[in-house]
């Protein structure tokens, strides 16, 4: 059973006013188990808005999405999934500990489990001595792991991420995207992840899928295929490159532009 499944979809805002945008066009996307996937495209294309529709944080026009193997909604009710953004959106008066704890208070676990999934995520996050710090003493990238840890302390088995390294510097962003890499491989979790970056992109990913201008159509997806484990000696080999350069000419193809690192996402 794939982790996401959205047929046909269609999103449209303020339908039949004079200032309707059609967002999202006739998309349709399967996402396996284990799968890490990025959508990338130019802005306004409406890869947030896919994200949020996949989360139920919106109601699509008209399609299908299946979470989990729920719906959206109740796959939103459930807890199935967690989400990062580009701000890490931590409480700043409660401790690290206390944030990752949050969505664990949610599903009514008792103070031990929570207590001891908590340490088990900090010590994924390689920030175990930080437990009892509050977020505003935590620089920018480990304020990103420790949003990470809270996406996925209650085990969810889909992480949906929109930039979350955006507002990052670049040997920050470089060493997130290798934690990242290795928290999903320790926890099997199936990952959306929306980004400007074509390196990102690919460093990631196993499939990319590029999407056109608004409205925001499925224009090709791209297979990523790197053999062996990713690390700093990957972003330098003949066959990242020439995935980058398929993406971008992906992109080029369907009147998108190429962007080497990151944005703001307006829709």
């Amino acid at each position: 059973m794939s982790t996401v499944s959205v047929s046909n979809l269609n999103k449209v805002f303020n339908k039949g006013k004079a200032n309707q945008v059609d967002a999202l066009v006739d998309v349709s996307l399967t996402i396996e188990k284990g799968e890490f996937v990025s959508l990338i495209g130019p802005s306004g294309c409406g890869k947030s808005t896919l994200l949020r529709l996949i989360a139920n944080l919106l109601e699509p026009t008209s399609g299908d999405i299946v979470v989990a193997g729920k719906s959206a909604k109740q796959s939103r009710l459930d807890q199935d999934y967690g989400m990062a953004f580009q701000q890490a959106g931590l409480f700043d008066w409660r401790t690290v500990t206390k944030n990752i704890e949050l969505p664990l208070e949610l599903k009514g676990w008792d103070k031990a489990k929570r207590e001891a999934r908590s340490r088990e995520m900090l010590d994924l996050v390689k920030l175990p001595e930080f437990a009892d710090h509050f977020p505003w003493q935590l620089s920018g990238g480990m304020q990103q792991r420790v949003a990470i840890a809270r996406g996925l302390a209650a085990h969810p088995p889909l992480l949906l991420m929109d930039e979350p390294f955006g507002a990052l510097d670049e040997m920050t962003r470089e060493h997130m995207q290798a934690e990242l890499l290795s928290i999903c491989a320790a926890t099997g979790t199936t990952v959306v992840f929306v980004t400007h970056s074509i390196p990102e992109a690919v460093y990631l990913s196993n499939r990319v899928v590029v999407m056109s201008p608004r409205p925001g159509r499925i224009t090709k997806i791209v297979d990523v295929n790197l053999d062996g484990n990713r690390n700093e000696t990957t972003r330098e080999r003949p066959d990242f490159f020439a995935t980058i350069t398929a993406v971008r000419e992906a992109l080029r193809a369907g009147g998108g532009h190429a962007h080497t690192g990151a944005g703001v996402e307006d829709r």
